[in-house]
């Protein structure tokens, strides 16, 4: 049972049986690395597939595509949501508020500043600043400067304010951006996805508006004692019940079309392609049907991961626990394996001629989806032994100020 939630206090545990084994952690690392590799798998599509369209646009995809598309979409919310686990573990470990509102705090800048600075450099490899997308890192860091001051209200208003971001955000669908004048930055930023431009030729995406994925980490806090419940049967059941939950209430919203997203199914040309429409949620800005569809498969996967413990799950709970340095690193592999693919393909000025960016070639210059999947393995797997070695240093300075940040 964890102490009460006040401000100042020391956010501990009431007895040494209660504090976390790592065992009971290793479920949470093994599912966020679980999702890191589904996330590699869009990011190599990204950069490598010639298919033109939108995977997830039924009108041109086909089920494989969709598939390779669809399935990355629990990437986010799950990540997001064991981010905000996670601080509530980083605080249950002895820690007074006023240490974790200050870890959230300026973690989270670092994590703004590394979208913008290491991690755009690693999509575009450019140095101009001409576009820049803002994405999870993104989302996550400035979800977690919000988040900051709230870890001194009760659970109870905590929960509330997380929720409510989730469930009312679509409340402003409504809302153009463009025709708020001067505030139309603003509600980029907040709610609907688009163009920033900022002087000359110079312009910031917003693919993640924050409001959603503020609940979402906001959430995934309150939730942290349910992650590390000391009582097995209680722990599973509860988040088996939470996770079902989300699913049933996905799934009766879903199906009458109800309120919560901006693209709702109709009858396709095939039973098929219908049951594709059903699950075919706005992810941008991520609607609170896209959330009940991630979160509940991901939330009830937690307690049926406790139970892996091969020789592929512990390699898999090694990049869970080093998801920063991974996520960076993934992207400079796939972005250097582009341009060497291309520089191959096609010469070295050639690739620049066609490049998107640097070395990046137009998808009339792509490969198949058979590439694209060997790509990732290869990617994926060849990131492994960096990833270990940095577990490794992390386990072996556990008290480090600047690897807490890494």
């Amino acid at each position: 049972m964890t102490a009460a939630l006040v401000p100042n206090e020391t956010v501990t545990v009431a007895s040494p049986q209660t504090v976390p084994k790592p065992g009971r952690l290793d479920s949470i690392d093994l599912l966020r690395g679980v999702v890191m590799i589904i996330m590699s798998l869009d990011h190599v599509r990204d950069f490598f597939s010639n298919f033109p369209h939108d995977p997830t646009n039924l009108d041109e995809t086909s089920t494989a595509l969709f598939f390779t598309r669809w399935i990355t979409h629990y990437c986010a919310p799950t990540f997001i949501f064991l981010a905000g686990g996670s601080a509530f573990i980083y605080g249950s470990r002895g820690r007074s508020r006023s240490q974790v509102a200050w870890f959230l705090f300026s973690r989270g800048l670092w994590l703004v500043v590394l979208e913008l600075t290491f991690v755009r450099f690693g999509w575009f490899f450019d140095l101009h600043y001409r576009k820049t997308v803002v994405q999870v890192i993104w989302a996550i860091g400035w979800s977690m400067v919000v988040l900051a001051p709230l870890v001194y209200l009760p659970r109870w208003a905590i929960m509330t304010f997380g929720l409510s971001l989730i469930v009312m955000h679509n409340m402003f669908d409504w809302m153009d951006a463009d025709a708020m004048g001067h505030w139309h930055w603003l509600v980029k930023v907040l709610h609907e996805p688009g163009n920033i431009h900022l002087s000359g030729s110079h312009r910031i995406f917003v693919a993640y508006p924050l409001i959603p994925w503020i609940g979402v980490l906001a959430v995934g806090y309150v939730c942290g004692p349910f992650l590390i419940d000391p009582e097995p049967k209680r722990r599973r059941t509860r988040l088996l019940g939470i996770g079902l939950f989300l699913i049933a209430s996905f799934v009766v919203l879903r199906a009458g079309n109800f309120y919560g997203d901006t693209s709702p199914w109709r009858p396709q040309a095939t039973p098929w392609f219908t049951f594709l429409d059903f699950i075919n949620c706005e992810k941008y800005p991520a609607s609170l049907h896209f959330l009940l569809m991630t979160l509940g498969p991901a939330i009830t996967a937690l307690p049926l991961l406790e139970f892996a413990n091969g020789r592929l799950a512990r390699a898999v709970v090694t990049l869970g626990r080093v998801p920063q340095f991974y996520y960076v690193l993934h992207l400079y592999a796939i972005h250097a394996a582009i341009a060497a693919f291309t520089i191959f393909r096609v010469g070295p000025i050639k690739a620049l001629e066609l490049a998107e960016g640097p070395f990046i070639p137009t998808q009339d210059h792509g490969y198949a989806l058979w590439v694209v999947y060997l790509v990732w393995i290869g990617i994926v797997v060849s990131l492994w032994p960096a990833c270990r070695w940095f577990s490794e240093v992390k386990r072996r300075h556990r008290d480090s100020v600047l690897l807490s940040y890494l």
